[in-house]
């Protein structure tokens, strides 16, 4: 298993004098982030989908092997709410082809008040090719049923672990032969920072269901005053300890 460990976005003016020194412009903060670390998760095109030059362009910024993540456009998932899914994620496509090598996995958020609908779901997975890794991460419990879980299984697509508040707030399905985890806030002091013992468990829930040969990817976004790189690095290294082949993290002061 390659545990990809990151956070969710890079662009965060309170991460200065945790992961960007005072003296790294914001317009360098890319590059300085991806020696860091491997892998991020992008939430840009979520917001406003960048052009294909934009993906292009981080491309170029960021080294060999390392692996952005994105997040799908809301006008997919929160106004479309997954009808008529093909025009809006072809689109998703062809602009996120621009990060070529670097495209990690396709995340579909759905909104909170979007309740379970298995076949809206599937007509929505079968219009990404079988080559990319799409996790989903439904945001009501009509969603944790046989049938959904069924569906995510047939499309090959990944169910996202979520944690809030450091307990888990999905269930803990495994639909495909890799695994996504986004831990949102943590309990420790200072807020919303997670504990050891809670990054722990974490490390060995995803030990415990997916063999040494899967991947595994794992994003911190309780960004709040540099919670999210401090906890990734604790997580990694933990997951280091456990026998995890994680990728590289920040060496923190």
């Amino acid at each position: 298993m390659t545990m990809y460990v990151g956070t969710s976005g890079w662009q965060y003016r309170d991460w200065r004098g945790v992961l960007y020194p005072k003296g790294v412009p914001v317009r360098l903060w890319l590059e300085h982030y991806a020696q860091a670390f491997a892998t991020v998760e992008s939430n840009n095109a979520f917001y406003r989908l960048p052009s294909r030059e934009n993906f292009a362009a981080w491309r170029e910024r960021t080294p060999a092997g390392f692996v952005m993540a994105v997040k799908a456009s809301r006008y997919l998932t929160h106004i479309k709410r997954l009808r008529d899914p093909e025009e809006p994620v072809q689109r998703l496509l062809d602009h996120a082809a621009g990060l070529g090598d670097r495209l990690g996995p396709i995340l579909l958020q759905l909104p909170p008040t979007l309740r379970a609908d298995a076949e809206l779901l599937d007509n929505c997975l079968r219009c990404f090719p079988a080559k990319v890794r799409v996790t989903v991460e439904p945001r009501h419990d009509s969603w944790w049923t046989d049938e959904i879980r069924d569906v995510l299984k047939s499309r090959n697509a990944a169910l996202t672990w979520a944690d809030r508040d450091s307990r888990p707030v999905t269930p803990l399905w495994r639909t495909t032969d890799w695994a996504y985890l986004r831990l949102h806030a943590g309990r420790a002091a200072p807020l919303p920072s997670y504990g050891k013992h809670a990054l722990s468990a974490w490390v060995r829930r995803l030990l415990d269901t997916w063999s040494p040969e899967d991947d595994s990817y794992v994003y911190f976004n309780n960004d709040h005053g540099g919670a999210a790189v401090r906890d990734a690095v604790v997580f990694a290294h933990l997951a280091a300890n456990a026998g995890a082949n994680t990728t590289r993290v920040p060496d923190l002061p």
